[in-house]
Protein backbone atom coordinates (compact mmCIF):
# COMPACT_ATOMS: atom_id res chain seq x y z
CA UNK A 1 0.00 0.00 0.00
CA UNK A 2 1.24 3.49 -0.92
CA UNK A 3 2.02 5.73 2.06
CA UNK A 4 -0.04 8.44 0.38
CA UNK A 5 -2.87 6.03 -0.25
CA UNK A 6 -2.47 6.12 -4.04
CA UNK A 7 -3.43 2.54 -4.98
CA UNK A 8 -6.16 2.50 -2.33
CA UNK A 9 -7.66 5.68 -3.78
CA UNK A 10 -7.62 4.22 -7.29
CA UNK A 11 -9.25 1.01 -6.14
CA UNK A 12 -11.84 2.97 -4.14
CA UNK A 13 -12.77 5.10 -7.15
CA UNK A 14 -13.13 1.98 -9.28
CA UNK A 15 -15.35 0.29 -6.71
CA UNK A 16 -17.50 3.42 -6.32
CA UNK A 17 -17.96 3.68 -10.10
CA UNK A 18 -18.71 -0.05 -10.37
CA UNK A 19 -21.26 0.19 -7.56
CA UNK A 20 -22.83 3.22 -9.22
CA UNK A 21 -23.00 1.31 -12.51
CA UNK A 22 -24.68 -1.73 -10.94
CA UNK A 23 -27.15 0.38 -8.95
CA UNK A 24 -28.43 2.28 -11.98
CA UNK A 25 -28.34 -0.71 -14.30
CA UNK A 26 -30.49 -2.80 -11.97
CA UNK A 27 -32.55 0.11 -10.56
CA UNK A 28 -35.78 -0.89 -12.29
CA UNK A 29 -35.35 -4.51 -11.24
CA UNK A 30 -34.90 -3.44 -7.63
CA UNK A 31 -38.07 -1.33 -7.82
CA UNK A 32 -39.95 -4.24 -9.34
CA UNK A 33 -39.50 -6.45 -6.25
CA UNK A 34 -41.60 -4.35 -3.78
CA UNK A 35 -44.11 -3.58 -6.56
CA UNK A 36 -44.66 -7.27 -7.27
CA UNK A 37 -44.96 -7.96 -3.54
CA UNK A 38 -47.71 -5.34 -3.15
CA UNK A 39 -49.53 -6.64 -6.23
CA UNK A 40 -49.40 -10.21 -4.94
CA UNK A 41 -50.81 -9.16 -1.57
CA UNK A 42 -53.68 -7.24 -3.19
CA UNK A 43 -54.58 -10.06 -5.57
CA UNK A 44 -54.51 -12.59 -2.73
CA UNK A 45 -57.21 -10.57 -0.91
CA UNK A 46 -59.62 -10.69 -3.87
CA UNK A 47 -62.10 -13.54 -3.65
CA UNK A 48 -63.50 -15.49 -6.59
CA UNK A 49 -66.91 -13.85 -6.10
CA UNK A 50 -65.38 -10.39 -6.33
CA UNK A 51 -63.68 -11.36 -9.59
CA UNK A 52 -67.03 -12.51 -11.02
CA UNK A 53 -68.63 -9.21 -10.05
CA UNK A 54 -65.92 -7.09 -11.64
CA UNK A 55 -65.41 -9.07 -14.84
CA UNK A 56 -68.22 -10.58 -16.83
CA UNK A 57 -67.60 -13.20 -19.46
CA UNK A 58 -67.90 -10.77 -22.39
CA UNK A 59 -65.24 -8.46 -21.05
CA UNK A 60 -63.00 -11.40 -20.27
CA UNK A 61 -63.28 -12.73 -23.84
CA UNK A 62 -62.57 -9.25 -25.23
CA UNK A 63 -59.41 -8.89 -23.15
CA UNK A 64 -58.13 -12.33 -24.14
CA UNK A 65 -58.81 -11.69 -27.83
CA UNK A 66 -57.09 -8.31 -27.69
CA UNK A 67 -54.06 -9.84 -25.96
CA UNK A 68 -53.78 -12.63 -28.55
CA UNK A 69 -54.05 -10.23 -31.52
CA UNK A 70 -51.55 -7.88 -29.93
CA UNK A 71 -49.12 -10.73 -29.40
CA UNK A 72 -49.48 -11.87 -33.01
CA UNK A 73 -48.84 -8.35 -34.34
CA UNK A 74 -45.83 -7.96 -32.04
CA UNK A 75 -44.16 -11.23 -33.03
CA UNK A 76 -44.82 -10.74 -36.75
CA UNK A 77 -43.50 -7.15 -36.84
CA UNK A 78 -40.39 -7.50 -34.69
CA UNK A 79 -37.02 -7.83 -36.49
CA UNK A 80 -35.78 -11.33 -37.16
CA UNK A 81 -32.79 -12.46 -35.14
CA UNK A 82 -29.61 -12.89 -37.21
CA UNK A 83 -27.28 -15.69 -36.16
CA UNK A 84 -23.66 -16.29 -37.09
CA UNK A 85 -23.25 -20.04 -37.54
CA UNK A 86 -19.52 -19.93 -38.21
CA UNK A 87 -16.83 -18.10 -40.14
CA UNK A 88 -13.47 -18.92 -41.69
CA UNK A 89 -10.29 -16.92 -42.31
CA UNK A 90 -7.89 -17.81 -45.10
CA UNK A 91 -4.41 -19.00 -44.14
CA UNK A 92 -2.01 -18.58 -47.10
CA UNK A 93 0.67 -21.22 -47.83
CA UNK A 94 4.01 -20.81 -46.08
CA UNK A 95 5.86 -20.14 -49.34
CA UNK A 96 4.07 -16.77 -49.54
CA UNK A 97 5.50 -15.50 -46.25
CA UNK A 98 7.48 -12.29 -46.52
CA UNK A 99 10.04 -11.26 -43.89
CA UNK A 100 11.48 -7.75 -43.61
CA UNK A 101 14.62 -8.90 -45.39
CA UNK A 102 12.72 -10.57 -48.22
CA UNK A 103 10.55 -7.48 -48.64
CA UNK A 104 13.53 -5.16 -48.89
CA UNK A 105 15.58 -7.51 -51.09
CA UNK A 106 12.74 -7.90 -53.58
CA UNK A 107 12.03 -4.16 -53.55
CA UNK A 108 15.68 -3.34 -54.23
CA UNK A 109 15.61 -5.62 -57.29
CA UNK A 110 12.72 -3.62 -58.76
CA UNK A 111 14.29 -0.77 -60.68
CA UNK A 112 11.24 1.49 -60.25
CA UNK A 113 12.14 2.39 -56.65
CA UNK A 114 14.73 5.08 -55.89
CA UNK A 115 17.16 4.77 -52.98
CA UNK A 116 15.11 7.34 -51.07
CA UNK A 117 11.93 5.31 -51.59
CA UNK A 118 13.62 2.10 -50.47
CA UNK A 119 14.88 3.75 -47.27
CA UNK A 120 11.41 5.21 -46.65
CA UNK A 121 9.78 1.78 -47.01
CA UNK A 122 12.36 0.26 -44.68
CA UNK A 123 11.58 2.82 -41.94
CA UNK A 124 7.83 2.40 -42.36
CA UNK A 125 8.13 -1.38 -42.22
CA UNK A 126 10.16 -1.31 -38.99
CA UNK A 127 7.62 0.97 -37.28
CA UNK A 128 4.55 -0.70 -38.80
CA UNK A 129 3.86 -3.33 -36.14
CA UNK A 130 3.97 -6.11 -38.75
CA UNK A 131 5.95 -9.25 -37.97
CA UNK A 132 8.17 -11.49 -40.06
CA UNK A 133 5.44 -13.95 -41.15
CA UNK A 134 2.89 -11.90 -43.08
CA UNK A 135 1.95 -12.94 -46.62
CA UNK A 136 2.15 -11.47 -50.12
CA UNK A 137 0.70 -13.07 -53.25
CA UNK A 138 2.91 -15.19 -55.46
CA UNK A 139 2.75 -12.54 -58.20
CA UNK A 140 4.55 -10.00 -55.97
CA UNK A 141 7.19 -12.54 -54.92
CA UNK A 142 8.20 -12.91 -58.58
CA UNK A 143 11.10 -10.86 -59.89
CA UNK A 144 9.99 -8.91 -61.78
CA UNK A 145 6.45 -8.94 -60.31
CA UNK A 146 3.54 -10.03 -62.54
CA UNK A 147 0.63 -7.63 -61.89
CA UNK A 148 -1.52 -9.22 -64.59
CA UNK A 149 -5.26 -9.79 -64.67
CA UNK A 150 -4.69 -13.56 -64.68
CA UNK A 151 -2.46 -13.34 -61.59
CA UNK A 152 -5.01 -11.14 -59.82
CA UNK A 153 -7.77 -13.66 -60.56
CA UNK A 154 -5.54 -16.44 -59.28
CA UNK A 155 -4.98 -14.57 -56.00
CA UNK A 156 -8.72 -13.92 -55.59
CA UNK A 157 -9.58 -17.57 -56.23
CA UNK A 158 -6.97 -18.85 -53.77
CA UNK A 159 -8.15 -16.57 -50.98
CA UNK A 160 -11.92 -16.75 -51.51
CA UNK A 161 -12.16 -20.45 -52.34
CA UNK A 162 -9.73 -21.28 -49.52
CA UNK A 163 -11.93 -19.52 -46.95
CA UNK A 164 -15.17 -20.95 -48.38
CA UNK A 165 -13.91 -24.54 -48.58
CA UNK A 166 -13.00 -24.38 -44.91
CA UNK A 167 -16.34 -22.80 -43.97
CA UNK A 168 -18.42 -25.38 -45.84
CA UNK A 169 -16.34 -28.21 -44.37
CA UNK A 170 -16.90 -26.96 -40.82
CA UNK A 171 -20.62 -26.17 -41.12
CA UNK A 172 -21.65 -29.06 -43.42
CA UNK A 173 -23.98 -26.63 -45.22
CA UNK A 174 -25.01 -27.43 -48.78
CA UNK A 175 -24.01 -24.33 -50.84
CA UNK A 176 -27.32 -24.52 -52.72
CA UNK A 177 -29.15 -23.69 -49.48
CA UNK A 178 -27.64 -20.17 -49.50
CA UNK A 179 -30.18 -17.51 -50.45
CA UNK A 180 -28.06 -14.34 -50.12
CA UNK A 181 -24.46 -13.70 -51.20
CA UNK A 182 -22.52 -10.49 -50.46
CA UNK A 183 -18.90 -10.07 -51.57
CA UNK A 184 -16.73 -7.05 -50.86
CA UNK A 185 -13.36 -6.30 -52.45
CA UNK A 186 -12.39 -2.68 -52.81
CA UNK A 187 -9.73 -2.56 -55.53
CA UNK A 188 -10.26 -5.60 -57.76
CA UNK A 189 -13.60 -5.78 -59.55
CA UNK A 190 -13.33 -7.91 -62.70
CA UNK A 191 -16.07 -8.97 -65.10
CA UNK A 192 -17.69 -11.38 -64.37
CA UNK A 193 -17.78 -10.24 -60.77
CA UNK A 194 -16.26 -12.03 -57.79
CA UNK A 195 -19.76 -12.93 -56.60
CA UNK A 196 -20.45 -14.54 -59.99
CA UNK A 197 -17.15 -16.42 -59.64
CA UNK A 198 -18.41 -17.91 -56.36
CA UNK A 199 -21.79 -18.81 -57.86
CA UNK A 200 -20.01 -20.60 -60.70
CA UNK A 201 -17.54 -22.45 -58.48
CA UNK A 202 -20.04 -23.75 -55.93
CA UNK A 203 -23.05 -24.00 -58.29
CA UNK A 204 -25.24 -21.79 -56.13
CA UNK A 205 -28.93 -21.68 -56.98
CA UNK A 206 -30.24 -19.52 -59.79
CA UNK A 207 -32.47 -17.26 -57.68
CA UNK A 208 -29.76 -16.27 -55.21
CA UNK A 209 -29.67 -12.59 -54.23
CA UNK A 210 -26.04 -11.69 -54.97
CA UNK A 211 -24.19 -8.41 -54.40
CA UNK A 212 -20.65 -7.29 -55.20
CA UNK A 213 -19.37 -4.28 -53.22
CA UNK A 214 -16.36 -2.41 -54.60
CA UNK A 215 -14.38 0.71 -53.68
CA UNK A 216 -15.66 0.83 -50.09
CA UNK A 217 -12.35 0.32 -48.31
CA UNK A 218 -11.40 -1.53 -45.16
CA UNK A 219 -14.76 -0.97 -43.44
CA UNK A 220 -16.70 -2.78 -46.16
CA UNK A 221 -16.80 -6.01 -44.15
CA UNK A 222 -19.24 -4.44 -41.66
CA UNK A 223 -21.20 -2.89 -44.54
CA UNK A 224 -21.51 -6.36 -46.09
CA UNK A 225 -22.78 -7.78 -42.78
CA UNK A 226 -25.31 -4.95 -42.53
CA UNK A 227 -26.53 -5.55 -46.09
CA UNK A 228 -26.81 -9.29 -45.52
CA UNK A 229 -28.73 -8.64 -42.30
CA UNK A 230 -31.19 -6.39 -44.13
CA UNK A 231 -31.72 -9.06 -46.79
CA UNK A 232 -32.36 -11.69 -44.11
CA UNK A 233 -35.10 -9.47 -42.70
CA UNK A 234 -36.89 -9.76 -46.05
CA UNK A 235 -36.22 -13.35 -47.08
CA UNK A 236 -37.40 -15.95 -44.57
CA UNK A 237 -35.65 -19.16 -43.47
CA UNK A 238 -32.45 -18.88 -45.44
CA UNK A 239 -28.68 -18.44 -45.17
CA UNK A 240 -26.54 -15.44 -46.13
CA UNK A 241 -22.90 -15.78 -47.11
CA UNK A 242 -20.58 -12.77 -46.63
CA UNK A 243 -17.11 -12.85 -48.21
CA UNK A 244 -14.57 -10.09 -47.44
CA UNK A 245 -11.16 -9.74 -49.06
CA UNK A 246 -8.74 -7.41 -50.81
CA UNK A 247 -6.52 -8.02 -53.82
CA UNK A 248 -2.88 -6.95 -53.86
CA UNK A 249 -1.59 -8.19 -57.24
CA UNK A 250 -2.76 -5.28 -59.39
CA UNK A 251 -2.62 -2.71 -56.61
CA UNK A 252 1.07 -2.82 -55.69
CA UNK A 253 2.56 0.64 -56.19
CA UNK A 254 5.73 0.82 -58.30
CA UNK A 255 6.45 4.54 -57.94
CA UNK A 256 8.20 6.94 -55.56
CA UNK A 257 5.39 8.97 -54.02
CA UNK A 258 5.78 8.45 -50.27
CA UNK A 259 2.07 8.79 -49.51
CA UNK A 260 1.39 5.98 -52.00
CA UNK A 261 4.23 3.75 -50.79
CA UNK A 262 2.73 3.26 -47.30
CA UNK A 263 0.11 0.70 -48.42
CA UNK A 264 2.93 -1.48 -49.83
CA UNK A 265 4.32 -1.75 -46.31
CA UNK A 266 1.01 -2.47 -44.55
CA UNK A 267 -1.37 -4.46 -46.75
CA UNK A 268 -1.09 -8.24 -46.93
CA UNK A 269 -3.02 -11.27 -48.23
CA UNK A 270 -6.13 -12.31 -46.32
CA UNK A 271 -9.85 -12.97 -46.57
CA UNK A 272 -12.84 -14.23 -44.61
CA UNK A 273 -16.15 -16.01 -45.19
CA UNK A 274 -19.07 -15.64 -42.77
CA UNK A 275 -22.27 -17.72 -42.71
CA UNK A 276 -25.41 -16.04 -41.32
CA UNK A 277 -28.88 -17.44 -40.75
CA UNK A 278 -32.33 -16.13 -39.80
CA UNK A 279 -33.71 -19.58 -38.96
CA UNK A 280 -34.83 -19.75 -35.30
CA UNK A 281 -33.73 -23.38 -35.07
CA UNK A 282 -30.14 -22.40 -35.98
CA UNK A 283 -29.71 -20.52 -32.70
CA UNK A 284 -28.62 -23.69 -30.88
CA UNK A 285 -25.69 -24.37 -33.20
CA UNK A 286 -24.68 -20.75 -33.83
CA UNK A 287 -21.73 -18.96 -32.28
CA UNK A 288 -23.06 -15.40 -32.14
CA UNK A 289 -26.15 -13.28 -32.52
CA UNK A 290 -25.98 -9.93 -34.31
CA UNK A 291 -27.13 -7.16 -31.94
CA UNK A 292 -26.41 -3.87 -33.73
CA UNK A 293 -24.75 -2.40 -36.80
CA UNK A 294 -23.98 1.33 -36.94
CA UNK A 295 -22.61 3.02 -40.07
CA UNK A 296 -21.06 6.48 -40.28
CA UNK A 297 -20.20 8.22 -43.56
CA UNK A 298 -18.17 11.46 -43.65
CA UNK A 299 -17.99 11.67 -47.45
CA UNK A 300 -19.69 15.09 -47.57
CA UNK A 301 -16.49 16.60 -46.14
CA UNK A 302 -13.80 17.17 -48.79
CA UNK A 303 -10.86 16.28 -46.54
CA UNK A 304 -12.55 13.08 -45.42
CA UNK A 305 -13.44 12.15 -48.99
CA UNK A 306 -9.87 12.62 -50.24
CA UNK A 307 -7.87 11.19 -47.31
CA UNK A 308 -7.71 7.68 -48.85
CA UNK A 309 -7.61 8.19 -52.61
CA UNK A 310 -6.68 5.97 -55.52
CA UNK A 311 -4.92 7.96 -58.22
CA UNK A 312 -1.96 8.13 -60.59
CA UNK A 313 1.28 9.84 -59.67
CA UNK A 314 3.23 12.22 -61.92
CA UNK A 315 4.64 9.18 -63.77
CA UNK A 316 1.11 7.77 -64.34
CA UNK A 317 1.68 4.89 -61.91
CA UNK A 318 -1.46 3.96 -59.98
CA UNK A 319 -1.59 3.66 -56.22
CA UNK A 320 -3.60 4.57 -53.14
CA UNK A 321 -2.56 7.78 -51.43
CA UNK A 322 -2.94 8.13 -47.64
CA UNK A 323 -3.35 11.70 -46.35
CA UNK A 324 -1.50 13.10 -43.33
CA UNK A 325 -4.93 14.07 -41.97
CA UNK A 326 -6.07 10.44 -41.92
CA UNK A 327 -5.89 9.90 -38.16
CA UNK A 328 -7.65 13.18 -37.33
CA UNK A 329 -10.43 12.34 -39.79
CA UNK A 330 -10.70 8.81 -38.37
CA UNK A 331 -11.05 10.34 -34.89
CA UNK A 332 -13.94 12.54 -36.00
CA UNK A 333 -15.66 9.61 -37.70
CA UNK A 334 -15.23 7.54 -34.54
CA UNK A 335 -16.85 10.27 -32.40
CA UNK A 336 -19.87 10.37 -34.70
CA UNK A 337 -20.15 6.60 -34.73
CA UNK A 338 -19.99 6.12 -30.96
CA UNK A 339 -22.47 8.96 -30.45
CA UNK A 340 -25.00 6.79 -32.26
CA UNK A 341 -23.78 3.48 -30.85
CA UNK A 342 -23.48 4.62 -27.23
CA UNK A 343 -27.19 4.87 -26.38
CA UNK A 344 -27.73 1.41 -27.88
CA UNK A 345 -25.11 -0.41 -25.83
CA UNK A 346 -23.98 1.64 -22.81
CA UNK A 347 -25.52 1.06 -19.38
CA UNK A 348 -27.77 3.85 -18.10
CA UNK A 349 -25.06 4.86 -15.61
CA UNK A 350 -22.69 5.87 -18.42
CA UNK A 351 -25.45 7.57 -20.41
CA UNK A 352 -26.32 9.78 -17.42
CA UNK A 353 -22.68 10.79 -16.92
CA UNK A 354 -22.28 11.54 -20.64
CA UNK A 355 -25.49 13.61 -20.68
CA UNK A 356 -24.47 15.51 -17.56
CA UNK A 357 -21.10 16.37 -19.09
CA UNK A 358 -22.82 17.51 -22.28
CA UNK A 359 -25.24 19.77 -20.35
CA UNK A 360 -22.39 21.24 -18.28
CA UNK A 361 -20.41 22.07 -21.38
CA UNK A 362 -23.42 23.37 -23.30
CA UNK A 363 -25.22 25.46 -20.71
CA UNK A 364 -22.73 26.19 -17.94
CA UNK A 365 -19.72 27.20 -20.06
CA UNK A 366 -17.57 24.31 -18.83
CA UNK A 367 -15.58 24.44 -22.06
CA UNK A 368 -12.22 24.08 -20.36
CA UNK A 369 -13.12 20.52 -19.35
CA UNK A 370 -12.39 17.66 -21.70
CA UNK A 371 -15.48 15.93 -23.16
CA UNK A 372 -16.53 12.89 -21.16
CA UNK A 373 -15.64 9.67 -22.96
CA UNK A 374 -18.04 6.87 -21.97
CA UNK A 375 -16.48 3.73 -20.55
CA UNK A 376 -17.18 1.23 -23.33
CA UNK A 377 -15.50 -1.47 -21.26
CA UNK A 378 -18.80 -1.62 -19.35
CA UNK A 379 -20.62 -2.44 -22.59
CA UNK A 380 -18.19 -4.84 -24.28
CA UNK A 381 -16.01 -7.76 -23.26
CA UNK A 382 -13.93 -7.95 -26.45
CA UNK A 383 -12.78 -5.34 -28.97
CA UNK A 384 -11.95 -6.12 -32.60
CA UNK A 385 -10.38 -2.90 -33.89
CA UNK A 386 -9.48 -2.93 -37.57
CA UNK A 387 -5.75 -3.68 -37.82
CA UNK A 388 -5.14 -0.86 -40.27
CA UNK A 389 -1.79 0.00 -38.76
CA UNK A 390 -0.11 0.61 -35.44
CA UNK A 391 -1.24 4.26 -35.39
CA UNK A 392 -4.90 3.26 -35.76
CA UNK A 393 -4.75 0.84 -32.83
CA UNK A 394 -2.77 3.31 -30.70
CA UNK A 395 -5.31 6.06 -31.32
CA UNK A 396 -8.34 3.95 -30.41
CA UNK A 397 -6.62 2.52 -27.34
CA UNK A 398 -6.00 6.08 -26.16
CA UNK A 399 -9.36 7.57 -27.20
CA UNK A 400 -11.48 4.79 -25.68
CA UNK A 401 -9.20 4.38 -22.64
CA UNK A 402 -8.66 0.70 -23.32
CA UNK A 403 -6.06 -1.51 -21.69
CA UNK A 404 -3.33 -3.36 -23.62
CA UNK A 405 -5.37 -6.54 -23.07
CA UNK A 406 -8.35 -5.05 -24.91
CA UNK A 407 -6.29 -4.27 -28.03
CA UNK A 408 -4.19 -7.44 -27.87
CA UNK A 409 -6.18 -9.22 -30.60
CA UNK A 410 -5.76 -6.24 -32.95
CA UNK A 411 -2.02 -5.84 -32.34
CA UNK A 412 -1.33 -9.55 -32.71
CA UNK A 413 -3.39 -9.75 -35.91
CA UNK A 414 -1.42 -6.85 -37.35
CA UNK A 415 1.82 -8.57 -36.32
CA UNK A 416 0.94 -12.01 -37.68
CA UNK A 417 -1.12 -11.19 -40.79
CA UNK A 418 -0.64 -7.48 -41.47
CA UNK A 419 -3.47 -5.27 -42.67
CA UNK A 420 -5.80 -7.69 -44.46
CA UNK A 421 -8.30 -4.88 -45.03
CA UNK A 422 -11.99 -5.68 -44.37
CA UNK A 423 -11.27 -9.22 -43.16
CA UNK A 424 -8.93 -8.16 -40.32
CA UNK A 425 -11.74 -7.97 -37.73
CA UNK A 426 -12.44 -11.68 -38.29
CA UNK A 427 -8.80 -12.68 -37.76
CA UNK A 428 -9.04 -10.74 -34.48
CA UNK A 429 -12.18 -12.59 -33.42
CA UNK A 430 -10.46 -15.87 -34.33
CA UNK A 431 -7.54 -14.86 -32.09
CA UNK A 432 -9.88 -14.33 -29.13
CA UNK A 433 -11.48 -17.72 -29.72
CA UNK A 434 -8.11 -19.45 -30.12
CA UNK A 435 -7.10 -18.03 -26.72
CA UNK A 436 -10.23 -19.59 -25.19
CA UNK A 437 -11.53 -16.25 -23.93
CA UNK A 438 -15.01 -16.19 -25.48
CA UNK A 439 -17.73 -17.03 -22.97
CA UNK A 440 -21.50 -17.24 -23.26
CA UNK A 441 -23.02 -13.78 -23.04
CA UNK A 442 -19.79 -11.94 -23.93
CA UNK A 443 -20.35 -8.93 -26.16
CA UNK A 444 -18.00 -8.15 -29.04
CA UNK A 445 -17.46 -4.79 -30.73
CA UNK A 446 -16.07 -4.91 -34.27
CA UNK A 447 -15.06 -1.47 -35.49
CA UNK A 448 -13.52 -0.64 -38.87
CA UNK A 449 -12.47 2.41 -40.86
CA UNK A 450 -12.44 2.79 -44.64
CA UNK A 451 -12.14 5.14 -47.57
CA UNK A 452 -14.93 7.57 -48.17
CA UNK A 453 -14.42 8.22 -45.21
CA UNK A 454 -16.38 5.68 -43.16
CA UNK A 455 -16.44 4.29 -39.63
CA UNK A 456 -18.65 1.22 -39.12
CA UNK A 457 -19.47 -0.89 -36.07
CA UNK A 458 -20.98 -4.33 -35.53
CA UNK A 459 -21.98 -5.69 -32.14
CA UNK A 460 -22.31 -9.42 -31.45
CA UNK A 461 -23.21 -11.48 -28.40
CA UNK A 462 -21.80 -14.98 -27.85
CA UNK A 463 -24.52 -17.62 -27.55
CA UNK A 464 -22.26 -20.16 -25.84
CA UNK A 465 -18.71 -20.75 -24.65
CA UNK A 466 -16.85 -20.84 -27.95
CA UNK A 467 -13.95 -23.09 -28.80
CA UNK A 468 -11.86 -22.46 -31.92
CA UNK A 469 -13.11 -24.34 -34.95
CA UNK A 470 -11.02 -26.57 -37.15
CA UNK A 471 -8.71 -24.62 -39.47
CA UNK A 472 -8.63 -21.57 -37.22
CA UNK A 473 -5.84 -19.41 -38.77
CA UNK A 474 -4.10 -19.22 -35.39
CA UNK A 475 -4.12 -22.93 -34.54
CA UNK A 476 -0.46 -23.50 -35.48
CA UNK A 477 0.96 -20.41 -33.78
CA UNK A 478 -1.36 -19.26 -30.97
CA UNK A 479 1.01 -20.71 -28.37
CA UNK A 480 3.59 -18.08 -29.41
CA UNK A 481 1.24 -15.16 -28.82
CA UNK A 482 1.04 -12.53 -27.52
CA UNK A 483 4.49 -11.39 -28.52
CA UNK A 484 6.20 -8.25 -27.29
CA UNK A 485 6.10 -5.45 -29.80
CA UNK A 486 8.38 -2.44 -29.49
CA UNK A 487 6.13 0.61 -29.49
Amino acid sequence: MDANGGPVQIRSKNYVKLGYHYLLTHFLKLLLIPFMAVMFMNVSLISLNQLQVHYNSTGFIFIITFAILGSIVFFMSRPRSIYLLDYSCYLPPSNQKVSYQTFMNNSSLIQDFSETSLEFQRKILIRSGLGEETYLPESIHCIPPRPTMAAAREEAEQVIFGALDSLFENTKINPREIGVLVVNCSLFNPTPSLSAMIVNKYKLRGNIKSFNLGGMGCSAGVIAIDLASDMLQIHRNTFALVVSTENITQNWYFGNNKAMLIPNCLFRVGGSAVLLSNKPLDRKRSKYKLVHTVRTHKGSDEKAFNCVYQEQDECLKTGVSLSKDLMAIAGEALKTNITTLGPLVLPISEQILFFAAFVAKRFFNAKEKKPYIPDFKLAFDHFCIHAGGRAVIDELEKSLKLSPKHVEASRMTLHRFGNTSSSSIWYELAYTEAKGRMRKGNRVWQIAFGSGFKCNSAVWVALRDIKPTVNNPWEHCIHRYPVKIDL
